[in-house]
């Protein structure tokens, strides 16, 4: 069984007791989340498509930054050269129940 939901504007396809990464979500860690936004679910061979009454509930793990990306920008022959970096903020989740 497995469904796709709608997690801080990103689609996700998750599983029971699957952990993922996404952007930082409200709550501490040990917290309950529960997703409401279910866009297919999948049991079986059976397929349901649309909202209806499904919902992903989850426990939030840990927060934590992600791998930090260099963004490089030059122009030749200009002696233009910038360099900066970010780190995206995530939060782990751990599925535990697609009810």
């Amino acid at each position: 069984m497995f469904a796709i939901v709608n997690i801080a504007g990103q689609q996700f396809k998750v599983k029971q007791n699957d952990e993922l990464f996404v952007h930082r979500l409200s709550g501490n860690a040990g917290d309950k989340v529960e997703f409401s936004n279910v866009l297919m679910v999948s049991n079986g061979g059976n397929i349901t498509i649309g909202k209806n009454a499904t919902k992903v509930q989850a426990e939030i793990i840990d927060h934590l930054k992600g791998d930090k990306v260099i963004v490089f920008k030059k122009k030749r022959r200009k002696g233009y050269q910038k360099s900066n970096g970010h780190r995206q903020y995530l939060t782990k989740i751990k599925i535990n129940e697609i009810a």
